[in-house]
Parts: structure tokens; sequence; C-alpha cells
């Protein structure tokens, strides 16, 4: 007797179908964009997509932890702003050590994400709120610094700005390799560690995992500030980026990214996903901006508008998804 066939119904139901959809769509716009322009499929212009997309990337891993917790944070994008200042100022006012600013930058960035986290769990507010003011703050302390960009020339950040690691006749530029590197520690500590699964526990329903005797407090705290110091180690990559510091750096940067982790087959209800889908999702999206600058017609805002669609899509298929587990 052969084995029955996996109906429509057990294969949307999989735990994986989101996560496979996302890889199909981006195998879909890369094979769209090879056979319509000639050297779209070229090596280099894959690894620019996570060049170019590096500082996305690392602030996806950030918003995957707060989503899959059941929350959202809407600050990242003035986070990563308020670090760019933060870094220019100090290097190019005081001429402080380099290495000491990005320490001063991350440490800032994580205890602002920890502060929201507390005040969402201490004081029962909605993190949708909390994080708006977070968002309004962090932009406005970037103006009290300076409301003009700051051009950064110290020799470290623009050698690292500068700087091609050779990968055969290719090359790739360090803040792909911290950005993937981040994603690597931040896929382990979701599944393989006792924090990664208080995470999955207080997303899927918070109070059976205050019943469980987890410790919902510290680890709340724990992944706005992990989502905080994300934000702040993309403005130091975006600092490499764009050597300077300016307040309206990153504006929306915090949608995308929301953007990219639903993609990546993350449920915004919390407690369902893989911190791997902000790769898929944040390569779907840089695929979409590349097809879009190959063309050359097309103005870029047809890139918000196919993003929008394709979120649209994905969020209903999350809800029937949500609707056949509840159901089982």
């Amino acid at each position: 007797m052969s084995p029955p066939k996996p109906s429509i119904a057990s294969i949307t139901s999989s735990q994986y179908f989101t996560s496979l959809i996302t890889v199909f769509l981006l195998v879909v716009l890369l094979a769209a964009g090879g056979a319509a322009y000639p050297g779209f499929l070229s090596l280099q212009v894959l690894f620019n997509l996570l060049i170019d997309n590096a500082f996305l990337l690392v602030i996806a891993v950030g918003m995957s932890f707060v989503i899959l917790s059941g929350g959202i944070d809407l600050s990242v994008g003035s986070v990563l702003a308020l670090t760019t200042m933060i870094c220019a100022w100090m290097l190019q006012t005081w001429h402080w050590p380099p290495l000491l600013v990005i320490a001063i930058g991350l440490a800032i960035g994580t205890l602002f994400g920890a502060a929201m986290g507390a005040m969402i769990h201490y004081f029962k507010l909605q993190p949708f709120i909390v994080t708006l003011a977070g968002m309004f703050l962090a932009r406005g302390l970037c103006y009290l610094i300076s409301i003009n960009s700051i051009t950064i020339d110290d020799p470290f950040f623009v050698v690292l700005s500068q700087t091609q690691l050779p990968v055969g006749d290719c090359f790739i530029s360090p803040a792909a390799l911290i950005a993937l590197a981040t994603l690597a520690v931040a896929i382990y500590v979701a599944h393989c560690t006792a924090f990664g699964r208080a995470i999955y526990a207080i997303g899927g329903n918070e109070q059976s995992a205050l019943m469980m005797g987890l410790r919902v407090a510290r680890t709340k705290v724990l992944i706005y500030a992990f989502s905080g110091f994300c934000a702040a180690l993309a403005g130091v990559l975006f600092s490499f980026y764009m050597l300077s510091g300016y307040g309206l750096h990153a504006q929306g940067t915090e949608l995308d990214a929301i953007a990219a982790v639903v993609i990546g087959g993350t449920l915004l209800s919390g407690g369902y996903g893989y911190v791997a889908g902000a790769l898929t999702g944040v390569l779907v999206l840089g695929s979409i901006q590349t097809l879009i600058a190959f063309d050359g017609t097309l103005s870029s805002w047809w890139t918000k508008i196919v993003i929008g669609g394709l979120l649209f899509i994905f969020c209903v298929v999350q809800r029937v998804m949500t609707l056949r587990t509840n159901k089982k």
C-alpha cells in the first residue's frame, strides 16, 4: 500500500509552510531577474544584496525576537539614527577613540530597549504605544545633538567603509559579515537555549508561561534590550555605510524590518516563526529593489507598492494558518 498523499490542508498547516513560500518567492524573483537582465545572477550582485541591506538584516533579527514574543518595536529606526548621531558627534567633536564610541553607542541602544521592555511589562502598557513614544524620543534626541548631517572622517570608520574582503573574483563587506554573524548567534539563542524557548512560550501564551514558572519579566526586558542592541549595531553599520550621522537617517526602517520578519514567516501574533526567516525576508525586499534598479524605468515607489502587496498576502496566509490551528 502506497503512503497517502499529503493534502493541501496538511501542507498549508505545516510549520514550515510560510518559510517555504518565502524561499520559493525569493527563487522566483532571482530567476525572473536572471531571465530579464544579463548579469543579474552574478555572484557580486547577490553579495550586494547583503552589503546594501546588512543594517536592515541586523534590525530584522532583533525585531524577530520582539515579534516572536508577541510584541512590536517601532523605535528601531530612530535608535539607528540616534546611534549614527552619537557616533558622529563623539568622533568629530570630542575626538574619542572609535572603539569606545562604538561601545557607548551599543550600550545606549541596549539600555534604551531595556527601559522600554521594563515599562511594557511592569506598567502593563501596550508595546505599540511604548515603542512609538521611544521612536519620537530617539528621533528628537537626534536633533538635540545637531539639526544638520555630521560627516565622519575618522580613519577607523573610513577604512571599514572602504574595506572589500575578496571572495574569488568578488568581494563582501565587513558589515555584511557582522550581520551574518549576528544572525547566526540569534538563531542559536532562539532555538538552542532556555531564553529562546521562553521567548516562544511568552509569544504563545504569556499567562501559561507564568504558570510554568518562567521568568517572564526578565525575558521581556532582555528581548527589548536585544532589539535595542541590534538597532544600535545597525546604526554603527549604517555609519560605516554612509560615513555620516543624521537625524533623518533610516526613516521608515522599522516598517521595513517588520515587513521582512513577517514575509520571512514569523506570525505577528507571536509564538511561531524562525529567526532565519529574517534573512530570506530581507533578501526578498532587496531583490525587489534590485529588480526595479535594473529595469531603470520604474519609480522607486514601486518597491513600496510590491512590498505592501506581499505583506498583505502573507498576513492573509498567516490568518488562515492560525484559524486552522485553532480548529485543530
